[in-house]
């Protein structure tokens, strides 16, 4: 996996997780009868993720890099496509539980991945330049998904998501052979 293809693969994650954030908390708060059930759903995301880091870190320095980020976004691409035809509080347990840990495969390998392609002396710089890709065209989709939800159902940028979550596994994938 070389930098270029590092970078492009987080701006397709980055983009997915934008554009169906904002309508997925709307979504699991429609499911739920209260608030509570919400917050629930929501900290079982966070609580996963955090009692999960140290072993995804210990897998990631035993399979690599590469092979955690195509978990993640294989895993997420199949969430995505659960997303829209789940009706039940207890499948969006399922689903925070499944992303908490996901996330947590994410934003560790994230990390892991950027520290091996960042020199010392112009860390800096190559961390700036990984944030403004994968930054300006997820502000972008947010925007444009906006005025697109008029057109579309919430069903459909879940699908949508999918896909980009499989472009992002796809070029990880293409690099299979190179490094």
């Amino acid at each position: 996996m070389n930098y270029q293809r590092f970078v492009a693969a987080q701006s397709f994650v980055m983009t997915a997780g934008s554009i169906v954030f904002p309508f997925y908390l709307l979504f699991i708060r429609n499911i739920g009868d209260s608030y509570s059930q919400f917050g629930l759903a929501y900290g079982l995301f966070a609580l996963t993720a955090a009692l999960s880091h140290v072993w995804i870190g210990k897998l990631t320095d035993r399979y690599g890099d590469r092979i955690m980020l195509l978990v993640y976004a294989w895993g997420m691409a199949g969430l995505m496509l659960l997303i829209p035809i789940s009706t039940e509080i207890w499948q969006i347990y399922f689903i925070q539980i499944v992303m908490g840990l996901l996330g947590a495969v994410q934003k560790t390998t994230e990390k892991t991945s950027l520290s091996r392609f960042t020199e010392p002396a112009t860390a800096g710089k190559t961390i700036g330049y990984y944030h403004f890709w994968t930054s300006i065209w997820p502000a972008i989709a947010v925007i444009a998904t906006g005025y697109l939800i008029d057109f579309l159902t919430i069903g459909s940028l879940f699908y949508f998501a999918s896909l980009l979550y499989m472009a992002a596994a796809l070029k990880l994938t293409s690099t299979v052979n190179r490094n």
